[in-house]
């Protein structure tokens, strides 16, 4: 019932980050717009806290998630733009801590010591937990390359930055003893990594109206790297704009990848947002 709540009571002030472009205003003017959101998406990836420590072992851990709304503990969403003429910048700010039941132990890394870590692939996961708290920013400056009154394409540049801790717990239905010189990997469990990740990103926003009258499809890409080896994230949908601002059904995929020991291998989330836009 309490998620229900926080939903119902978010609902009421939705909507949708970078997509929705104001209707266009005295290119001396500043134009604002500001509001909190909701986004449902589906989290699915892979997490890996090694390395291990020598004559130990750390689990990498699938995620594979319902709804948002199934596994939210509490969220916080939060966007914003201004534009002068061709000039904009945008940010938007997302808190999310989910706990996932659906997450299991998919392998085990093993350090023995003076040898390579030994990689022990498991399929006796009898009940893994999986905790994400994290925060997501992103700002971008962008430029109009085409703006007419029924349409706009915005070329954008800045930065996202995802600061993030993952805790899992796991139960097993056995014991894993490691190579020779290795410890072993017990029944239960409980570990916790945090990471900080700052990435570049480039891409394009912007909208187009159907025929002449209010309906539009408003659109968002970006993609980037630094402390990731790819991110990348996409939203499209349909909208209706009235005086005030936009109404806007859309769906959001948002990408993460990195290599090596990283804590997130590949982080996925994706979903449908329904918003309300407001401009000032």
């Amino acid at each position: 019932m309490k998620k229900q709540l926080v939903l119902a009571a978010s609902l009421a002030v939705l909507a949708l980050p970078q997509c929705a472009v104001a209707q266009q205003a005295p290119p001396d003017r500043w134009t604002f717009s500001i509001a909190p959101y909701a986004w449902l998406p589906n989290m699915n990836g892979d997490l890996r806290f090694g390395p291990p420590p020598p004559g130990g072992a750390t689990p990498h851990v699938s995620i594979d998630a319902g709804t948002l709304l199934e596994d939210l503990d509490f969220a916080m969403m939060l966007t914003g733009e201004a534009r002068k003429g061709r000039w904009s910048i945008a940010t938007d700010l997302i808190y999310l801590d989910l706990s996932s039941g659906q997450s299991r132990v998919k392998s085990i890394d093993f350090n023995p010591g003076s040898g390579p870590v030994n990689l022990f692939h498991t399929g006796i996961d009898e009940g893994t937990q999986t905790k994400v708290k994290g925060t997501i920013w992103t700002l971008a400056g962008g430029y109009a390359v085409v703006e007419e009154p029924r349409s706009r394409l915005d070329i954008i540049g800045g930065f996202r930055y995802f600061d993030t801790e993952a805790t899992t717990n796991w139960q097993i239905s056995a014991t894993v003893t490691g190579p020779v010189g290795a410890s072993t990997f017990p029944r239960a469990g409980s570990v916790a990594k945090s990471i900080t990740i700052w990435d570049a990103i480039v891409g394009v926003r912007g909208r187009f109206n159907l025929g002449e009258g209010n309906w539009f499809v408003p659109y968002y890409a970006d993609v980037g790297g630094g402390d990731s080896k790819r991110t990348w994230q996409a939203i499209a949908g349909v909208g209706y704009a009235y005086h005030w601002g936009d109404v806007v059904l859309a769906y959001r995929y948002l990408a993460y990848e990195q290599g090596g020991d990283k804590l997130i291998e590949d982080f996925r989330l994706g979903g449908f947002a329904f918003g309300l836009h407001f401009r000032f």
